[in-house]
């Protein structure tokens, strides 16, 4: 019998079912979806594959989740883990084992040998290093204002730099490097079932190529990765995120507009950059294909062409946008305090980022309403004005990332309009 899963893949390939983002529950139960094949849908989706000998994991979600993804495994198969894969270091793809290795300690028996990128150290290190920032844009990105960045992983065992087999009791996978979302990213091959775990190298909506709170990402060697995994023929596919894609077919168009979609916004930022281009000219005149937009898994429901755009200019042309006034420049209060002295004050910023904001023009809105705030930072009316105009930029947004950011700059005008020190 098909899976409710498989069944849902189908629905959202053929159109019968919305594109859901990142951050919706599409999926809930663990189910079998290939023979020998679990997989634990979460945040990030962890999948166990059985041997003669216990179970690898390939990813194995977020820390909040850990119980219950070894619940779910433990009911399938009550065998031990003897390796668990992570496709890449984020937390929502490396947090899971801690059950696992307890169960292993009670047994007296080996904990799961863990297998990563080299990279996948530097991350962790990193990750330790930024505490404080990681708290703060992930509070932000995912609107959970008591987040708090771990600083402690479950390290790997073994780590490669280009690839690696992990043979179990007559099961083969192969893992190679690519760089993509990240510069440590792992894909998982099952060669005689023909099962691609493509880790967040596809993920059912538009690449998370461009995230504007994190480091760089790598659309080039992105669109190569894709390019090799649509050549494997594999006849299904089970991203880390997102509903499966079954059917070799599918699995290679799929692959394949994925690849186009990035090396397109990757050729015309290059071509805008050769032609002398500000990195704002060149936000504004990249555009994606209409074809490759109407699809439903290269919705912009995460990430957005436009941020991607920044990365690839990041990438090739370091942080200078080609506006001389950006290079040295002066402090944000102090330029709105100047331009809040010319047009008037502070309120008259604020006015018009509300008539411009009402009337459907966000960009320029908020450009004033931010003005405004930095201008008059314990102002009441102006910070009434400018939570209106972004809580009606983050209305009209689809990506999570656009919608964290807005409505955090929303909350931080009504947490000042609450705050003792706010003044009319």
């Amino acid at each position: 019998m098909t899976s409710s899963i498989l069944k849902l893949a189908d629905e959202m390939w053929a159109g019968r079912r919305e594109p859901a983002s990142l951050m919706e529950p599409t999926m809930t139960g663990a189910e079998e979806v290939a023979d020998g094949v679990l997989m634990v849908p979460g945040f990030g989706h962890a999948f166990a594959l059985r041997h003669e000998h216990g179970l690898v994991l390939f990813d194995t979600g977020v820390k909040l989740l850990a119980d219950k993804l070894h619940e779910q495994v433990t009911a399938w198969d009550s065998g031990p883990v003897t390796h668990a894969v992570y496709s890449h270091g984020h937390v929502d793809h490396v947090g899971g084992l801690g059950p696992f290795d307890a169960a292993a300690d009670a047994r007296g028996v080996p904990r799961p040998e863990v297998i990563a990128h080299d990279n996948v150290l530097a991350r962790f290190r990193r990750y330790a290093d930024t505490q404080g920032y990681n708290t703060i844009i992930n509070r932000r990105q995912f609107r959970i204002p008591g987040l708090v960045w771990p600083t402690e992983f479950r390290e790997p065992d073994v780590t490669f730099s280009d690839a690696h087999v992990v043979e179990a009791g007559g099961l083969r996978l192969e893992l190679t490097h690519h760089r993509g979302e990240t510069d440590d990213h792992v894909v998982g091959w099952l060669p005689e079932q023909r099962i691609l775990f493509p880790g967040d190298l596809f993920l059912g909506v538009a690449p998370n190529a461009g995230n504007p709170q994190k480091v760089q990402r790598y659309p080039v060697d992105w669109a190569a990765a894709l390019r090799w995994m649509a050549s494997l023929g594999a006849e299904l596919m089970l991203g880390s995120h997102g509903v499966p894609v079954a059917g070799a077919d599918r699995v290679r168009e799929a692959l394949e507009n994925t690849a186009r979609y990035l090396e397109t916004l990757v050729d015309q930022t290059l071509v805008c950059l050769n032609d002398g281009a500000t990195l704002v000219e060149t936000l504004h005149q990249v555009r994606v294909p209409d074809d490759l937009a109407a699809l439903h898994y290269l919705q912009p429901l995460y990430d957005e062409p436009e941020f991607i755009v920044r990365n690839v200019w990041r990438q090739f042309a370091g942080w200078y946008d080609g506006n001389p006034a950006h290079l040295k420049p002066a402090t944000d209060a102090a330029l709105a305090a100047e331009i809040a002295a010319l047009s008037g004050g502070a309120q008259v910023l604020a006015d018009r980022a509300l008539e411009l904001s009402r009337a459907g023009e966000h960009r320029l809105a908020c450009h004033l309403a931010q003005l405004a705030g930095d201008a008059a930072p314990q102002d009441m009316a102006v910070h009434t004005a400018r939570a209106e105009v972004y809580a009606l930029r983050a209305a009209q947004e689809r990506s999570t990332m656009s919608i964290g950011i807005f409505s955090w700059a929303e909350a931080e005008s009504r947490d000042i309009l609450t705050g003792p020190d706010a003044t009319t």
